[in-house]
């Protein structure tokens, strides 16, 4: 009996590691197939590092939360820093993702002239690098992607245009220029508006997008402010600043407000009468995209971009992305039924 009892339970122990051994034959099988579909195979597991400017607009948390579940929905695991405007700060974060030997680095700049230097340590030990949504000048690049930013300043150039029909002074108030967009956007506008009796009379660069700023540059200047026709702003957080200036002196309404960004508070003003627009960004396609072209330029594959840009180091590839115009006009069918914003919340009043 105790001899039946033995030879039962070897038995039981070799069917045990038949079993295993089929099921581990099965699990490396799987593993090889998912590798050709993007994923990789255990032990090569894509690095990314992505480096932000600031949360300070809105839309960043949206761009983050975006691309970091692409990446990790492509196999890849993403490193965020968040540099709180402070220059010097983003410098040492690119460097610490370069310690940590990433195998891309994704840079929304806090001052697009400023990382030179870091860029080209990168690229020493070998790091891929994306400038997302801002260009980085005159650094050695892999891929640039963004939106239009010029036809942004047209966009806005024609809401003012459409508003002044018989043309009027205006006033700027700018992000930082230190970003390139500022640039872009600008060129855009100022090639919008030529031909039309439509005069710029002042300019003011905010510091870090800071949308108090727009409302403390309009209170210290009352006579440019009051005299303005139309302003011109550069993201939906100065518009605001702008709109609540005006609406302490009873004239929000009475003047065009542009911005960009899409924020829900400006969707808000635009339906009820104080901002003239905004400009839709679709940052979900904008952050998916960016991971997949990370993901693939971490595994040894070439940008295939219709586009180009030149930064003042070398032409690099431009994936660019439309932007869209929104008024009370098409507010529904662009940012509402595309699931940008909820109706409730944009028309709160209803």
């Amino acid at each position: 009996m105790q001899k039946k009892k033995k030879r039962n339970k070897a038995m039981a122990l070799s069917w045990v590691l038949m079993i295993l051994l089929i099921l581990s034959g099965c699990g490396r099988g799987e593993e090889t197939s998912g590798s050709t579909g993007g994923v990789e195979e255990s032990g090569s597991e894509i690095n990314i590092g992505i480096a932000f400017d600031s949360f300070i607009i809105e839309r960043w948390e949206r761009d983050r939360d975006i691309f970091v579940s692409r990446a990790k929905d492509l196999g890849a695991s993403v490193n965020v820093q968040n540099a709180n405007g402070d220059v010097q700060r983003q410098k040492d974060q690119i460097r610490y993702l370069i310690d940590k030997k990433m195998d891309v680095i994704v840079i929304i700049a806090v001052d697009s002239s400023a990382l030179s230097q870091e860029v080209e340590e990168a690229k020493d030990a070998g790091i891929r690098i994306v400038a997302y949504d801002r260009l980085v000048t005159n650094a050695d690049l892999d891929l640039y992607i963004s939106f239009d930013n010029r036809m942004v300043g047209k966009y806005m150039a024609d809401a003012i245009i459409a508003g002044l029909p018989d043309g009027g002074r205006i006033m700027k108030i700018n992000g930082p220029s230190k970003d390139n967009n500022v640039a872009l956007v600008n060129q855009g506008f100022d090639e919008e508006i030529k031909g039309h009796q439509i005069q710029v009379f002042d300019t003011y660069y905010a510091t870090e997008w800071k949308g108090e700023e727009a409302f403390n540059y309009l209170s210290d200047n009352p006579d440019k402010a009051d005299s303005a026709d139309a302003v011109m702003c550069g993201n939906d957080s100065l518009a605001g600043q702008a709109v609540r200036y005006y609406s302490e002196k009873r004239m929000a309404g009475r003047i065009p407000i542009v911005g960009q960004d899409a924020d829900l508070d400006a969707c808000q003003r635009i339906v009820e009468g104080t901002q003239a627009m905004t400009v839709y960004k679709p940052i979900e396609r904008l952050a998916k995209e960016a991971a997949d072209y990370a993901v693939a330029l971490a595994k040894g594959h070439e940008p295939a971009v219709p586009d180009s840009i030149e930064n003042g180091n070398k032409v690099v590839p431009y994936a660019s992305i439309q932007p869209v115009m929104v008024t009370k006009d098409n507010i529904d069918s662009i940012i509402i039924d595309s699931g940008f914003h909820l109706r409730e919340d944009v028309y709160l009043k209803e």
